[in-house]
């Protein structure tokens, strides 16, 4: 596929991604007949139910409901671990904390982020290739590599959406779409959330595995940091094949993710023994961490597309111009040339007319 074709075929992409991210919430349309019809047989189904209870003025389950929102036990034939408690008082707690600091601060977070890197693009602009772009090209990641970051990153993107939909949805989506197709919506992103979490957390452990050795920090990292990455005033900090910020977002992954992971399974397969306390203890580490994640992979995103040129053609076809890694990885860089690799001049559309292929030692650029 020619150079041009890719980048139709990834803008295209891209565009149906975020089609999909402004259309999904209204799928939730195509389901609502349907439940209002079988609402409506239940609600018939009922009625004379109802009626019987009207005309004796008492209610005769409010003693049976009192218990039951107490949190006292009955008969079940269902055997489990808190099968015969129908509510548990501890909810309301979790719900408190859910739909309060944990969604609260969440979104402030976000938001934060989301802005910050609004204004840097506006003030800074795109980091460009420092004197133009060579037309030698090094191989950055290998097939593998590429496949399993997609594979992980598409998955990311689908849980992303889901579950900060059922996070905010009640908020942000029933205004909109109103409460019967957001009903549907929800249960369509409950369960791709649950089906697709498991795939995600294999995934994203073979590649922390993959990518350890390459993100082991080292003493320059943290001059990277010290001088801002280079997004902030003039020249560029020394980095190896993977700068600190690639660093940073690895390590969160480890620690974050990994805790998102772990609390995702754990109310993805609630038959292992856990109580409801250990569930909403889960599903409250579950939703902030998700958060975090959520938040500073706003910034990978932006620094790995606009906000860098040259930097996602590493991760479309594996090669990266010679002179972007000088600037962006330039103790990488020289590693290379000290092992002899070769660096290849492959026509692409940044040529002004198509060059015969060759190879150069790296660093001659003759």
């Amino acid at each position: 596929m020619g150079s041009k074709r890719k980048r139709r075929a990834l803008v295209g992409f891209l565009a149906g991604v975020v089609v999909a991210i402004l259309l999904a919430p209204f799928s939730g349309l195509l389901l609502v007949d349907s439940m209002q019809s079988g609402v409506a047989h239940a609600q018939s189904a009922g009625s004379g139910q109802a009626e019987g209870s009207a005309e004796s003025g008492v209610n005769p389950r409010s003693n049976f409901w009192r218990a039951v929102r107490e949190g006292q036990g009955g008969y079940s034939a269902v055997s489990g671990q808190e099968t015969n408690v129908l509510i548990n008082a501890g909810g309301e707690n979790w719900r408190a904390i859910r739909n309060g600091p944990v969604a609260t601060y969440g979104s402030w977070l976000m938001a934060g982020v989301a802005v910050a890197l609004l204004l840097l693009f506006l003030f800074r602009g795109q980091v460009k290739i420092e004197g133009g772009r060579s037309g030698l090209t090094l191989l950055r990641w290998n097939v593998f590599e590429r496949v399993l970051h997609w594979y992980v990153a598409i998955l990311f993107v689908i849980l992303m959406i889901s579950g900060l939909s059922l996070l905010y949805g009640r908020v942000a989506l029933i205004p909109v779409i109103g409460k019967d197709a957001f009903a549907a919506y929800a249960g369509l992103c409950k369960t791709l959330h649950n089906y697709l979490g498991p795939f995600f957390a294999a995934g994203l452990v073979l590649m922390l595995l993959v990518w350890l050795k390459d993100n082991i920090v080292r003493a320059h990292d943290l001059q990277w940091f010290a001088k801002g990455g280079g997004i902030i005033g003039k020249g560029h900090p020394s980095a190896g094949k993977c700068n600190g910020g690639e660093k940073a977002w690895y390590w969160l992954l480890v620690v974050v993710g990994l805790a998102m992971v772990a609390s995702g399974l754990v109310l993805d397969f609630p038959q292992y023994g856990q109580d409801r306390g250990q569930m909403q203890l889960a599903h409250v580490i579950h939703a902030a961490s998700s958060l975090v994640v959520c938040a500073f992979f706003l910034g990978h995103l932006y620094i790995g597309t606009i906000g860098t040129e040259g930097a996602l053609e590493g991760m479309v076809n594996g090669r990266v111009d010679e002179q972007w890694a000088k600037q962006h990885h330039d103790l990488w860089f020289e590693e290379l040339r000290e092992e002899g690799v070769t660096g290849e001049r492959i026509p692409s559309r940044y040529d002004r007319a198509p060059r015969p292929r060759s190879t150069s030692v790296i660093g001659d650029s003759t």
